[in-house]
């Protein structure tokens, strides 16, 4: 009787103690959201998926809060909007300087340094967004385009070739750059 009465007590407190544990530890909760948490960290918080990556630089119009993102990336991508080429240099570049691991900025900076026919700076920032982030879409497409402007093919094709890899589904930036070296194909046989 004895015996039974322990085991009972010892299996009641073997239950009971990580029930009151899990009762009164508080909540775990992300330190971005804390009301004390400094704008640095709230801002390399925001989910990636918040952070757009374009494959047309239509899509920024349709771009989530901007008001979350960096006051100067936020600028810079309504700049981009707007074809104000050396608006948005100026500003992704105080961005790029304050984030200097986002690989969106850099892509960003190339796409308006390419719309401003500056191309070596423009592929020097889309090959830095591939080496922050192999696998960014629209950073390989831009790139890919580039090359194209360049008159080097095989360069485009290897970057049509990593989207292949990269859009496991049908995407934008793989159909965009495919297109864009038909097209060059078929001005090359004329």
């Amino acid at each position: 009787m004895i015996r039974s009465t322990l085991i009972a007590a010892m299996l009641g407190i073997f239950t009971a103690a990580p029930a009151a544990y899990l009762l009164t530890v508080p909540a775990r909760q992300d330190p971005a959201a804390a009301p004390g948490a400094d704008r640095a960290v709230s801002v390399a918080a925001i989910p990636g998926e918040a952070w757009p990556i374009c494959s047309s630089m239509g899509s920024l119009a349709e771009s989530a809060d901007w008001a979350a993102l960096d006051p100067d990336f936020a600028t810079g991508k309504r700049a981009i909007v707007a074809g104000d080429w050396n608006g948005a240099i100026k500003a992704l570049t105080s961005a790029g300087l304050r984030d200097d691991r986002n690989a969106d900025i850099q892509n960003y900076l190339g796409y308006a340094y390419r719309r401003v026919r500056q191309l070596d700076p423009a592929m020097l920032h889309y090959q830095q967004a591939l080496t922050l982030n192999p696998r960014h879409r629209s950073a390989h497409e831009h790139l890919g385009e580039a090359y194209l402007v360049r008159g080097d093919l095989i360069k485009a094709q290897e970057h049509l070739a990593a989207l292949e890899g990269i859009c496991l589904i049908p995407c934008e930036e793989y159909d965009d750059l495919k297109r864009a070296i038909a097209e060059y194909n078929k001005v090359a046989r004329r």
